[in-house]
């Protein structure tokens, strides 16, 4: 089946259509009905009408966006009318929603008539709280937009005007950086003249170009200020005609450092990009042919040459979802009235600025495993990017709240943790234990140092300034792998072969010579086990904390820590929590990892060492042992065991937070069951603390949660020993590394 067909199947498939309309508020009872409809829904109504702002309080106008088309320009399709345009405006819809979480309304206008479709459209301001245009021919559209912004108090956005020149604009930023050329030095050849060329051209000139080093060119040659004074090329065209003598574009690429194609596939020969001067920018981004192909391009110079296309098959993709859900997600945010320049330069320099930073390894996984370091070859981020939303809409609120385009001001603090919150309640539970990291950063050593990871990992623990991270490994392969991976910072490193660490063997040896460990065996392993070294190095307090496991099975990896560091005064045993994170609430579950058939008494410990982390988190514990019985229901060793643990801890004075069990697991987490069935439990809400039976149920259960249940999940995390100690799972990506050294920094300031 081909790719069209593949498409058709993929549209039609029930329910047609790519969008849907879903309540977010509860619908069950009459109650709710009553209040969503009649007569509940008069006391909104008047409230908007005393004052007209409370729209954005008691509606959903501050996150919906119209995408506004008339089918008169789309990509590589041409006029195709605006019920043919749907697809396409639908298809936006699903890109502001899944990239920035905005709600969007795609409205197809019949008509080409600038005057109706301007009408139309700013009567529809009480709706919106923002307008995006999308594939409207020019001049037309200038006329539409300008229109549209005067008359209306929404934020009103072309994307196919600004949109590639914003994403451009930030590769244009690096490219001059890579190139080592400045922007205001640099001679710009533009191919097309049509509303993207025109809008991008003057997007340039805001980021520091000059407007006399760009030479424009369309389908009849240069434009010249000859051919202005002629009448030869309409109003925007004329803005950018030049007192130069008339030619072709091989003519203007001639000596230039910059070409921009916004115009058709394969104009560009291999002789016109050698012809360009040292180290030339080329971004050949017509669709879905480029001006030139990457590979020509590359193959035309001996020097190097930067290029940006609009294909995701070549690096640097100029792709325009970089920029409209962000900017729109910010301009929303602060309520604005406009997304004026000074907004969208925010924009585009917080997009050059995030392409010199590491790559998250889900990134470099969703692009085959290939580096991505910035240079040549990464000069814009990817689309897939998670971090662009936490860049580029800060940015844009900012802007508009310094140039007066906002209505209400932000806490950008407060404001980034609730972009954090809309990707997904881990990132928000992360969040938490992130800040308080960073409020006393603590030494975490890294037990595998000399892993590429590991590396990265600690660069970023370090920049974000969550921890002082101490590499263990081999000094010298560190630091060449850090300077390869263009990581500005110079790592701690603690060299096990290099240092004199005798001390720590001395330690070793004195914890586990009645354990069958030689004197000698203890220096051998002191040098050679980084998980040894580690642990002798929290245990003699010249680090805090410790994380291993990268390249290690679980129990090899946690083998040293507890033969060296061993469990807390208090608690005989260790166990593994898994936090998991859904839409709307998260659960502990334990224990995971470690214990294979516990007893009730272990159960009981990590039961109480579950919640204590629970509150790191800044959750309150409400705990259930669960069992295949509910209260007795089945009375068995088995069933006796969790409901033993149970009573334990309710008897306990010093534990402070509700515990009930043994009970299925339906009867922990769902409200009905536990309020109708069994109102006597001491769960007045659902359970967010799981403690299953054994280490057998425990595994199963998080891994159903987390891939059918769709759950995010931190971890493992390891409560219960003498000093903070955590081991990850072997293929573990930074972002995991990262976690669990916040959790680790936690643990060791309480």
């Amino acid at each position: 089946m081909g790719l069209d067909e593949d498409a058709l199947d993929y549209h039609r498939l029930d329910p047609p259509g790519k969008l849907e309309i879903s309540t977010t508020k509860p619908t069950n009872t009459q109650r709710d009905l009553s209040l969503a409809y009649s007569p509940g829904v008069a006391a909104p109504c008047m409230e908007i009408h005393d004052d007209e702002t409370d729209a954005y309080t008691y509606t959903a106008k501050g996150n919906l966006v119209g995408v506004v088309s008339n089918g008169s320009a789309v990509l590589g399709l041409g006029d195709i009318g605006a019920r043919a345009s749907k697809p396409v405006m639908e298809g936006k819809g699903v890109l502001f929603k899944r990239f920035a979480d905005i709600d969007v309304f795609d409205i197809e206008l019949d008509t080409d008539d600038p005057e109706r479709f301007v009408e139309a459209v700013s009567m529809m301001g009480p709706t919106f709280g923002g307008i995006n245009l999308e594939d409207i021919a020019a001049p037309e559209c200038f006329t539409i937009e300008e229109r549209l912004r005067e008359e209306m108090d929404v934020p009103v956005f072309h994307d196919d005007q600004h949109g590639t020149a914003i994403i451009s604009g930030a590769a244009l930023l690096n490219a001059a950086e890579v190139a080592g050329k400045d922007l205001e030095d640099l001679e710009i050849v533009f191919s097309g003249a049509g509303a993207s060329a025109i809008a991008t051209a003057r997007f340039y000139v805001s980021l520091g170009c000059q407007k006399e080093n760009i030479t424009m060119c369309d389908s009849s040659g240069i434009i010249t200020a000859a051919r202005a004074e002629s009448g030869d090329a309409n109003g925007y065209k004329r803005q950018f005609a030049r007192d130069i003598p008339e030619g072709d574009l091989a003519d203007a690429m001639e000596g230039a450092d910059v070409f921009v194609g916004l115009s058709v596939g394969g104009i560009v020969s291999q002789e016109m990009v050698r012809s360009m001067g040292t180290n030339p920018i080329i971004f050949a981004m017509a669709n879905p042919d480029p001006e030139i192909t990457y590979p020509d391009a590359k193959a035309a110079r001996d020097d190097s040459v930067i290029m940006a296309t609009g294909r995701s098959d070549y690096p640097n993709q100029v792709n325009n979802v970089l920029g409209f859900p962000f900017i729109f997600r910010g301009a929303l945010d602060v309520r604005a009235t406009d997304i004026n320049e000074k907004m969208k330069v925010a924009a585009a320099r917080a997009l050059a600025d995030l392409a010199r930073e590491d790559v998250p390894d889900a990134v470099v996984k969703a692009y085959g495993d290939e580096p991505l370091q910035f240079g040549p070859e990464y000069i814009i981020p990817k689309p897939v990017d998670p971090r662009v939303l936490f860049r580029v809409a800060p940015a844009v609120a900012k802007a508009a709240i310094d140039s007066g385009a906002a209505r209400v001001e932000l806490d950008l603090d407060e404001y980034e943790a609730e972009l954090e919150a809309r990707l997904g309640k881990s990132r928000e539970m992360m969040r938490v234990v992130l800040n308080k990291a960073k409020s006393d950063p603590k030494r975490v050593a890294l037990a595998e140092g000399d892993d590429e990871k590991m590396i990265r990992a600690a660069y970023q623990l370090a920049e974000q300034g969550i921890a002082e991270p101490i590499l263990i490994g081999e000094e010298a392969g560190i630091t060449e792998t850090a300077a390869d991976l263009g990581l500005d910072f110079e790592p701690t490193v603690a060299d096990p072969m290099a240092g004199d660490y005798d001390a720590y063997a001395d330690r070793l040896y004195e914890l586990r010579k009645r354990k069958g460990l030689s004197q000698s065996e203890a220096k051998d392993r002191i040098r050679r086990d980084t998980n040894y070294f580690g642990s002798v190095m929290v245990e003699e307090g010249d680090a805090d904390a410790l994380l291993t496991g990268l390249m290690h099975n679980y129990p090899s990896a946690l083998r040293p820590p507890l033969q060296v560091i061993g469990t807390a005064d208090d608690v005989d045993h260790v166990a593994g929590v898994y936090l998991l994170a859904f839409k709307n609430r998260v659960i502990f579950i334990a224990d995971a990892t470690v214990n294979m058939d516990p007893d009730e008494e272990v159960l009981a410990e990590v039961t109480q060492q579950t919640a204590n982390l629970a509150r790191r988190f800044n959750v309150e514990p409400r705990a259930a042992l669960l069992s295949y019985s509910n209260f007795g229901s089945v009375d068995n060793e088995g069933t006796r065991k969790p409901r033993r643990a149970a009573n334990m801890l309710r008897n306990d004075p010093d534990v402070d937070f509700p515990v009930d069990g043994e009970m299925q697991a339906d009867t922990a987490v769902v409200e009905d069951i536990l309020e109708g069935t069994y109102g006597f439990s001491d769960l007045d809400e659902p359970a967010n603390v799981l403690v299953f039976p054994n280490l057998e149920a425990s595994n199963i259960g998080y891994k159903l949660l987390q891939r059918l249940g769709g759950a995010d999940a931190i971890g493992p995390m390891l409560v219960g020993m003498d000093e903070p100690v955590h081991v990850l799972q072997r293929g573990d990506e930074v972002k995991d590394i990262v976690n669990l050294a916040g959790v680790a920094v936690v643990d060791a300031q309480e």
